[in-house]
């Protein structure tokens, strides 16, 4: 007869690893994943594109590129030491995407890949072949990989099944004749693998990581304080401000010197420099943290945000800029990436950055 268990034997169970560790933030979007786990759901394209990422931050490469689709010789991701591609040493990154951790059979076939079109001459042998896989490499695999001369016997007793009509379905690839000749003399030690926790690692240095994995972007360095001789690149917005100065005051204003006398001009010309060295700091970090062209949509939205005001009527240009800086404070960032770094002097800065391209005036061409 069994034995009923009381209700005091029963043990109260509590998830305290996760009551430890709860927060608000957590109440909303659930506990983080770990990158290494996320990187698994990845399309096989979006862990292309993560390869690519991760590969364009290495240095010693003049070019990354990117070969997708059919057809691509088992050419995934690959640097060139050398904007002459090929011809120069360059390394290949082949990106698997599968549901379990790289196997022998799996790396056979792209390893006969390379030998078959570098022997055809397709392209020249890499200086390093790496195997990047969302699921790493499987022990047998990473064995093989860590040892040329087994890699390479391996390969030849799987090339008449694994190989030979894997390759290309346009030609039936034996291992006879000048290709056997070309095997066996072919160094297998550029073969290797990159491990997913490499990956992500050197991939959190670049600027494409807060886009592809969230977590917010780094702290922003401080900006620089605006040098007392105006530098060669504010020529242009100096020139502009000094134009609505003389508007104001009815009178020109050949150079920054002759604002020395005129100090409520001054005080504010040296807060309009502030503000466009303020701009010119959240470009320069934009270049490290997020991908190019963002900070050129953010710049777009401040114009858009502050165009029809700058071109409305105003009595001077004094006023005419002074009521675009305003509107520029107003604007709201809600989209763009660097939304969360951006300051209001950033976004005021902005202004200046615009007149520095001539794409707002305060002074309008057809005045």
């Amino acid at each position: 007869m069994a034995t009923l268990i009381a209700n005091s034997d029963f043990k109260s169970i509590a998830p305290k690893a996760i009551s430890e560790v709860a927060s608000a933030d957590h109440v909303q979007a659930g506990l983080p994943i770990p990158k290494a786990i996320r990187v698994q759901v990845f399309s096989p394209d979006d862990w292309e594109g993560f390869t690519e990422e991760w590969a364009s931050s290495l240095k010693g490469y003049a070019i990354v590129r990117r070969f997708a689709g059919a057809g691509d010789m088992g050419l995934d991701v690959t640097g060139f030491t050398a904007a002459a591609g090929f011809s120069a040493p360059w390394d290949n990154y082949q990106c698997k995407r599968y549901d379990h951790p790289l196997r022998p059979s799996d790396i056979h076939v792209e390893i006969g890949k390379i030998i078959y079109y570098s022997w055809l001459g397709e392209f020249t042998v890499p200086r390093k072949h790496y195997f990047a896989a969302s699921k790493d490499v499987g022990t047998t695999a990473a064995k093989l990989l860590l040892d040329p001369m087994s890699l390479k016997e391996s390969t030849r007793d799987a090339w008449e099944r694994q190989c030979r009509h894997e390759i290309t379905k346009t030609a039936d690839v034996a291992l006879t004749g000048s290709l056997l000749s070309y095997f066996n003399a072919f160094d297998f030690s550029i073969f290797g693998s990159k491990s997913v926790l490499e990956l992500i690692a050197q991939h959190e240095t670049t600027k494409f990581h807060a886009i592809r994995f969230g977590g917010g972007l780094p702290p922003r360095p401080a900006s620089h304080v605006p040098p007392a001789e105006p530098a060669e690149h504010e020529s242009r917005y100096i020139r502009q401000l000094l134009n609505a100065y003389g508007d104001h005051l009815g009178e020109q204003l050949p150079d920054v010197t002759a604002l020395a006398s005129k100090q409520q001009l001054h005080r504010d010309f040296s807060r309009q420099r502030e503000r466009f060295y303020s701009a010119e700091a959240l470009r320069n970090f934009s270049r490290d943290t997020v991908p190019e062209g963002t900070f050129d949509a953010l710049q777009e939205e401040v114009f858009q945000g502050v165009v029809d005001i700058c071109e409305g009527s105003h009595l001077t240009g004094f006023e005419r800029m002074k009521a675009t800086v305003s509107q520029a404070a107003q604007v709201v960032l809600t989209s763009n990436p660097l939304a969360p770094a951006t300051r209001v002097q950033d976004r005021q800065g902005i202004c200046h950055q615009l007149a520095n391209e001539d794409r707002l005036y305060w002074i309008p061409t057809d005045e």
